[in-house]
């Protein structure tokens, strides 16, 4: 239960994290928080789009719908009856797709675009820790 709950937390503040990107992304913030100044150089990069919308929507939507998964994982009993094991899958899987996606962004950032954004290592932390505590949940209840 508490690992599905710090899924929870997590991904709210991840959704946060991305909803800061994307407001900045569509003007309506001015200049990003960063101290670096790598934030604007990752935002105005080409790598800050993919498939034509902006990276941090798809962190937007990713984020909202871990958000509303874990939710349901934390309403499954722990002790019988058994609960349903599609909430813990499920998270893991898109968890799993998640950090897969941070990662190949954070390559591009190291390597390619010689620039760090702070919000988006955080971004990706949070990641990195729900996929951990998502495989974690669906290996201990197997």
């Amino acid at each position: 239960m508490r690992r599905r709950q710090a899924i929870a937390v997590l991904a709210l503040a991840g959704l946060f994290v991305s909803l800061y990107l994307w407001l900045h992304k569509l003007g309506l913030i001015g200049v990003l928080q960063c101290g670096t100044g790598g934030c604007d150089t990752v935002q105005a990069s080409p790598y800050a789009d993919f498939l034509g919308l902006p990276v941090a929507l798809y962190g937007v939507a990713g984020y909202a719908v871990l958000f509303v998964v874990s939710f349901l994982a934390v309403q499954q009993p722990d002790a019988p009856p058994r609960p349903a094991r599609w909430p813990d899958v499920a998270l893991a899987i898109l968890a799993s797709l998640g950090f897969v996606f941070t990662l190949y962004l954070t390559v591009l950032e190291l390597f390619v675009i010689h620039a760090t954004c702070r919000w988006c290592l955080g971004s990706a932390a949070i990641i990195t820790l729900i996929a951990l505590l998502s495989l974690s949940q669906v290996r201990r209840g197997s």
